[in-house]
């Protein structure tokens, strides 16, 4: 399953995404309404847990297998079928982690998509960027994620203006707690990338757990 990532200007102001992923051999993950997500990482651990995220109706979209702590800790986000959509690796560079997003099961530089890092080394706030492959110089974000992820609410950005494509809130229940789950409220924009937005859900919440690590 190959995925290509497009480019495409807005044609409306409901159309905020710039960034489109497509399956050549199925449906767009863009869809011209608000997409709302559940996002539920379970077993949080070394490993960070499974991600399982799941559309209005409970049914399962996406997961995320908690993976095997390493120095180049990897992860892959797949379908409900278990093909695999984009890969995730975190990689250290110049005393700074940053995570990076390939597209399929693969992590060879031809098939990299974006590359997700802190805007800082010490924040506060959270404050992340997004650079797409072809921004090799990296001096202006294509994407940003802004906002406090502890105090349950993030905001994600098209590049550094105040154009949000999507947002997210972290629901604190008690059996929750008890059953070692954490729940995110995922509310995917029209006309943006919903496998884009889950992939950046996983490596926020893996920059955040670091902290504690």
């Amino acid at each position: 399953m190959a995925i290509e990532i497009v480019q495409t200007p807005s044609t409306t102001a409901s159309s905020s995404c710039h960034l489109c992923c497509y399956c050549k051999d199925s449906d767009s993950f863009c869809a011209p309404h608000a997409v709302p997500l559940t996002v539920v990482k379970k077993a949080i651990s070394l490993s960070g847990g499974d991600f399982v995220v799941t559309d209005a109706n409970g049914a399962e979209m996406l997961r995320v297998k908690g993976a095997v702590f390493s120095i180049h800790d990897r992860r892959v986000l797949r379908d409900a079928a278990g093909q695999p959509l984009v890969s995730m690796r975190e990689k250290f560079l110049r005393s700074m982690k940053r995570w990076e997003v390939f597209r399929g099961d693969s992590t060879n530089t031809s098939d990299l998509l974006f590359t997700v890092k802190k805007a800082s080394v010490f924040q506060l706030k959270t404050d992340v960027d997004v650079f797409l492959a072809g921004n090799t110089a990296q001096q202006a974000c294509d994407f940003k994620i802004k906002g406090s992820y502890f105090e349950r609410s993030c905001g994600f950005y098209l590049g550094n203006s105040d154009a949000m494509i999507a947002q997210i809130n972290r629901k604190y229940t008690a059996s929750n707690v008890l059953l070692g789950k954490d729940t995110f409220i995922v509310t995917v924009f029209p006309h943006v990338d919903y496998v884009f937005i889950a992939a950046l859900v996983v490596i926020l919440d893996e920059i955040h757990r670091e902290r504690f690590d």
